[in-house]
């Protein structure tokens, strides 16, 4: 019965980890995708936290922050 309680709590955590991302707070989950996106050597794009019903576009959405009221958006900009 022990191997079926730890597949039991792994499966919760990988169950809970979306869940914790969205409860980050928004200014850190950006700066954390902001770090990703520069060092992936992209210099001309814009990150923008807007309310969920503020968005348009769902594949412009990289991040859910503020338990999960909140999205973060990335456009990028120039050619």
């Amino acid at each position: 019965m022990t191997i079926r309680m730890a597949v039991l709590a792994v499966a919760a955590a990988l169950l809970a980890m979306p869940v914790s991302a969205a409860t980050k707070p928004c200014e850190e989950l950006k700066a954390e995708i902001e770090a990703k996106i520069q060092a992936a050597g992209v210099t001309s794009y814009t990150l923008e936290i807007v309310p969920n019903a503020e968005v348009t576009d769902p594949n412009m959405v990289v991040g859910s922050c503020d338990g999960g009221t909140k999205k973060i958006i990335y456009q990028k900009n120039g050619s």
